[in-house]
């Protein structure tokens, strides 16, 4: 197949869609990809991918157009996204190469469907979506707007009119689809296929922790991962060879630091910043255990993270605050322990996984590797991708 693939965002920022791309490619498949200059997490466009508008990497083809840098204002992340959904059209309008199917990743924001849906109405092709960030739920559960609000209702149908055109809805969680039928009120063909970690294996060694017991959470300190349960937990645990670390950036780490500060657990919550994924994989290595909490919110509480899949695939036991499918998944997997969203479940999980000692710790991570390379592995995820992408070429 001669794919299109629409994404605002791709390496060298830490994204599965490139991961997704470059097993499309080894499946036999001519994968182009539509993209921005990169820039998330960096605060400005890369200096030495100023001027880059076309480059291969690992057999993709990768174009680049021209946006504005996601800055930490909630304007400049507006302005971000409008001028992909602009200079992402304009791309659109001035290919003549002809592709066999649209693929489309659907992360923030949902006006990424734009292009892919501009090409499909050109050319006459399938656009196929992978929607792994719900809109306008998003917006919904980080506060961004309220649900009664001008601009929600503008944001409703704009999302709603952007999915009713595409052909298929490739979903990153199972409740997703509730949320199509019972919200936007559309009847879409759907198909659940996760994301894959962004690294599943890394020759590197295990960083070497200072203490005793350490307990590791990677990922975005936002509004609806509970960062604020780490300390609070931390703060009753009354065991020096436990410390948890964290790694990560968002809205949250100042009120992080603030918590460490307050409860004085300098010594036991140690903050790391961001790391790039390859390098926090010597973090998850060395860890004995993994934390993954998100918000019982909205639909967007009942999904996936995505930072679970790094979790299972690395082989660590993990302490998991979840509900919905994040939830289900662990149980299947068998290796977690499930504690509900206050901080003596966190404290009382976090006392009990040092408890059980190491030999059952490593039982609980094997369980959970085993689970993830049999289900949830890029090799698999790229497989199901290119079948549905098949199915509708038929």
């Amino acid at each position: 197949m001669k794919i299109l693939v629409v994404c605002q965002y791709y390496y060298p920022e830490n994204m599965v869609i490139t991961n997704i791309c470059e097993e499309l490619v080894k499946l036999g498949n001519d994968v182009t990809v539509l993209t921005g200059k990169p820039n998330y997490g960096y605060g400005e466009i890369i200096p030495e991918y100023k001027k880059v508008k076309f480059e291969e990497i690992n057999g993709v083809k990768v174009n680049r157009v021209n946006l504005y840098p996601r800055k930490k204002s909630r304007l400049s992340i507006i302005r971000n996204y409008l001028s992909f959904w602009q200079n992402s059209k304009k791309w659109v309008k001035k290919c003549k190469e002809k592709y066999d199917i649209v693929y489309s990743m659907s992360m923030s924001p949902v006006t990424i469907l734009s292009a892919g849906n501009l090409y499909k109405k050109k050319h006459h092709v399938k656009h196929v979506v992978h929607c792994v960030d719900l809109w306008p739920e998003s917006v919904l559960v980080t506060n961004a707007v309220r649900k009664r609000s001008l601009t929600y209702r503008i944001l409703y149908k704009w999302s709603r009119s952007l999915y009713s055109q595409v052909d298929h809805v490739i979903i990153g969680s199972p409740s997703y689809s509730e949320y199509f039928k019972e919200v936007l009120k559309l009847d879409k063909k759907t198909t659940f296929v996760n994301l894959p970690s962004l690294v599943e294996t890394s020759d590197a060694e295990p960083h070497k922790f200072d203490s005793k017991f350490n307990i590791l959470y990677c990922g975005n300190l936002g509004t609806i991962q509970l960062i604020n349960l780490i300390p609070e937990a931390m703060a009753k645990v009354r065991n020096d060879d436990i410390v948890f670390h964290v790694i990560g950036m968002g809205p949250k780490k100042d009120e992080l630091l603030s918590l460490i500060k307050t409860h004085k657990l300098e010594n036991k919550v140690i903050y790391h910043g961001p790391i790039p994924a390859k390098k926090a994989a010597e973090y998850f290595k060395g860890a004995d255990v993994l934390y993954v909490s998100l918000e019982d919110k909205g639909y967007v509480g009942k999904t996936i993270p995505n930072k679970l899949m790094m979790s299972l695939a690395f082989g660590k036991p993990i302490i998991a605050v979840l509900s919905g499918d994040g939830k289900s998944l662990l149980q299947d997997a068998g290796g977690a322990l499930i504690a509900s969203q206050d901080k003596a479940s966190v404290t009382a999980a976090i006392n009990k996984m040092y408890s059980i000692g190491e030999e059952e710790r490593k039982k609980l991570g094997q369980m959970n590797q085993t689970y993830y390379f049999n289900n949830l592995s890029i090799q698999r995820v790229g497989q199901l991708i290119n079948n549905v992408l098949l199915d509708e070429l038929r």
